[in-house]
């Protein structure tokens, strides 16, 4: 394990709101990560290796980040995923997000333009809230 905590030990201590690997309960083995931004967007991350995919485990480890957040008092957290990664988005539904708009952008590194589905979760009771700044910045 220590071969996983020094190569990702950097990440973990970016300043971020709350970063979390995600592990087997089995053997505690790190097979992807959550993070969330601390101001702005709560930008709700994710990846998972892709052997590990469509099993739940980011539905689960998810649903607990979200009781940790709101347990906090982060008021909402955004996500997005490209259009053609729509699985990614049946994860943000499945962890009670709401799709609000979509928009374009300028994906780097590859330099070639993305549209981007946004959807959103208000933590705090908020149900008429949107973060608009993707939306404001480009849009389609």
């Amino acid at each position: 394990m220590a071969f996983y905590k020094s190569r990702y030990e950097s990440v973990y201590t970016r300043k971020r709101a709350y970063n979390y690997a995600v592990c087997l309960k089995t053997d505690n083995y790190p097979i992807g990560y959550i993070n969330v931004g601390a101001k702005g967007a709560y930008d709700f991350g994710y990846a998972l290796r892709k052997e590990f995919w469509r099993n739940g485990y980011i539905t689960e480890a998810g649903g607990a980040v979200i009781e940790r957040l709101k347990k906090d008092g982060i008021p909402y957290i955004t996500a997005t995923h490209d259009i053609n990664n729509p699985k990614s988005g049946k994860v943000m539904k499945r962890l009670n997000m709401i799709y609000q708009y979509s928009y374009e952008e300028q994906w780097q590194p590859k330099n070639y333009l993305v549209t981007f589905r946004m959807y959103q979760l208000n933590l705090d009771g908020n149900g008429s809230r949107v973060y608009k700044e993707y939306w404001n910045n480009t849009n389609i």
